[in-house]
């Protein structure tokens, strides 16, 4: 039995494994020339993070990445903010003395326009009387165009209605010939320069007169005179 179970031990093919070599030497000892090394694998691309649903239950919704303002930014902004306001305040000065500006300059043509209104008085009554002519009448015609250039307007004209702002009544008469209370004659003109009333108008005014209804039962008088013409 042990010769026929070595003869089966020896007809078996023996089992070999391959041998594998690596040559790790950075030189060919072939060639002497520097080996180059294999580039590695590249690494697996990182899935990608799944899309964000949104903050869940207690997690802050404040994105970490915007820092907070500096000391310079916020400092920054308070001057930006005080420059806005003096920008401003500085806008509604100047309107102010613009607006004063005007009022002044108004007031002082005003002032020397209020001085010529007696001048205007004498030139009103010579030309009432035919005494307004040549040179003279030439002259007062410039005075009052320039006058009237620079905002002075005369009023009071007979016909216009009364108003006690801007007249001075110093007659008083009833007609039934007016509706209401009316300038019927003008003493002296008035005038005003631009919205600022220099001097009233001295005038007379008329008021409505009704006439006198007939008593019930009577004729008016003017019938009574005709029946009595007749008889």
């Amino acid at each position: 039995m042990t010769g026929r179970h070595s003869n089966e031990i020896d007809e078996q093919e023996p089992v070999t494994e391959p041998l594998v070599v690596r040559d790790r030497r950075k030189i060919d000892p072939e060639t002497g020339q520097v080996r180059t090394q294999p580039e590695a694998a590249e690494a697996p691309a990182a899935e990608a993070p799944a899309a964000h649903a949104g903050p869940s239950l207690g997690e802050s919704i404040v994105d970490e990445a915007v820092a907070a303002p500096s000391e310079v930014e916020k400092e920054l902004a308070e001057r930006t903010a005080d420059l806005q306001r003096l920008q401003a305040e500085f806008a509604n000065y100047r309107k102010r003395v613009d607006r004063d500006r005007e009022a002044v300059v108004s007031a002082a043509k005003a002032s020397v326009v209020n001085e010529l209104l007696p001048l205007l008085d004498d030139f009103e009554r010579a030309e009432q009387h035919g005494d307004l002519t040549g040179a003279f009448k030439a002259v007062a015609d410039k005075l009052v165009a320039s006058l009237q250039r620079i905002g002075l307007e005369p009023f009071g004209t007979e016909g216009e209605p009364f108003d006690p702002s801007v007249h001075e009544a110093v007659q008083h008469n009833t007609s039934p010939e007016v509706s209401g209370p009316t300038v019927t004659t003008v003493l002296r003109r008035g005038y005003r320069f631009g919205d600022r009333t220099l001097r009233a108008a001295l005038v007379g005014v008329t008021d409505h007169e009704p006439g006198e209804a007939p008593v019930e039962g009577e004729l008016p008088v003017e019938q009574l005179s005709d029946e009595n013409a007749q008889q």
